[in-house]
């Protein structure tokens, strides 16, 4: 089984640069690729770096959230700054989550593997705990041993 933890967090705040998701939700290759574009573009055009400028920590948040119906994907940060050209102030209530760690090549492929982990086969199998909706996040925290770090934040219920 992956390695998971179930930790209780406080409420916390993100502050993103999003974009609507086109694709099925069920079209995984789809998906991949409109977070990989999105991506390039808020580093090209430097969406994430104003990000980084207001930020209260290093970690980069990869937020994934449904809002009137629309599958919604962020780049954020946490801050108590805003921004008046950032999409959405994302709140994340206190409470339990689920926590998947890992690491990866890219940031990328790190978001994609927990993200694979987390909804694939820790969600599915737990008997304890459930996922009812909201926002989830992969976070980027570092590099170590030239890869990328980070965990895959889930609020969850406990059943």
């Amino acid at each position: 089984m992956a390695d998971y933890i179930l930790e209780e967090k406080d409420s916390f705040t993100v502050l993103g640069f999003g974009t609507e998701l086109e694709s099925h939700y069920t079209d995984y290759a789809g998906i991949t690729k409109e977070k990989a574009d999105f991506w390039e573009a808020v580093k090209q055009d430097g969406r994430l770096d104003t990000l980084k400028e207001v930020a209260a920590n290093d970690y980069i948040f990869a937020v994934n959230e449904a809002v009137n119906n629309k599958m919604m994907h962020y780049a954020g940060v946490i801050t108590e700054t805003t921004l008046p050209e950032a999409t959405r102030i994302i709140q994340f209530p206190k409470g339990d989550y689920l926590v998947v760690k890992g690491e990866a090549k890219t940031a990328e492929e790190l978001s994609n593997r927990l993200t694979g982990i987390a909804f694939g086969q820790v969600l599915p199998a737990a008997t304890n705990f459930a996922y009812v909706g909201g926002p989830n996040t992969t976070v980027e925290m570092g590099q170590r041993n030239g890869l990328v770090f980070g965990e895959m934040w889930i609020p969850v219920v406990r059943k």
